[in-house]
């Protein structure tokens, strides 16, 4: 009898370690505001079993690779399209699992305030990667300021530009450069997680923004092989739930806008 008691209670003893040290769950992320969502859940992951280490990445390309290569579980930074053009050159095979925020793209200048002010010949900093250079473009066009061979091609170029009146210049640089030079150029669209970072208000400082209806959305992504597992399947849950948010709408004010 004493025997049966002792291994019942150690076996609610190792039950409650288990629960306790929970399945770990590493994710990749840029810092704002991706790694501070993910920090926000981490006590509810950790109630549910789920030990959540968020790896934080200032760049757009080791997030996947190394998610890719089973370094990491999943990441959260990026959207479809920047996907999508990842795997198709990289040739991987990354998986969207849920679409958690959009961040209005933006362009910033320290030099003027609209973009009627800019000269002729003025020069324009993009993003170098693919879609974000399209996004970029796309927001130029509608913003009158250029014309696109295809206005919808979410992988343009500078080589795409089919009117360009004012004769600007364009510059394209790594996507984490560009709030370096802002005093160096005259205007530079930066995606909103960098210029929250450089201390940037989109919905004040931009002098051109993406509405609430971007189709931008920032996904959390994994793998095939994982997607849906049980830990994936509670990260995403908690990444799209109330708290989360609120904790958007709060403290990001317009800048980052909840997509669910």
């Amino acid at each position: 009898m004493k025997k049966t008691l002792l291994l019942t209670a150690l076996a609610a003893a190792l039950s409650v370690t288990f629960a306790q040290a929970g399945e770990k769950l590493v994710v990749a992320a840029t810092p704002v505001p991706h790694a501070e969502i993910l920090e926000l859940i981490k006590p509810q992951l950790a109630k549910e079993g789920v030990d959540l280490e968020v790896k934080v990445f200032t760049d757009y390309v080791q997030p996947n690779v190394q998610v890719d290569q089973k370094r990491l579980d999943a990441n959260y930074f990026q959207t479809k399209p920047y996907l999508d053009n990842f795997n198709s050159g990289k040739g991987t095979h990354l998986v969207i699992v849920k679409g958690v925020h959009v961040e209005p793209f933006g362009g910033y200048s320290s030099k003027y305030k609209s973009l009627k002010e800019l000269p002729d010949g003025a020069t324009i900093a993009l993003p170098n990667e693919g879609s974000n250079s399209g996004r970029a473009l796309i927001l130029l066009q509608k913003a009158g300021v250029i014309k696109l061979k295809d206005p919808k091609n979410a992988l343009a170029t500078p080589k795409d530009i089919a009117e360009n009146p004012h004769n600007f210049k364009f510059k394209e640089l790594e996507s984490a450069l560009l709030p370096r030079v802002l005093d160096q150029v005259d205007l530079a669209l930066i995606n909103t997680n960098y210029a929250l970072e450089a201390k940037l208000n989109p919905t004040k400082d931009a002098l051109v923004l993406e509405d609430r209806t971007s189709p931008y959305v920032n996904y959390l992504v994994a793998r095939p092989d994982n997607k849906d597992s049980d830990a994936i399947k509670k990260l995403s849950a908690a990444l799209t739930s109330p708290e989360v948010k609120a904790f958007i709408e709060q403290k990001y004010s317009g800048a980052v806008v909840p997509a669910f």
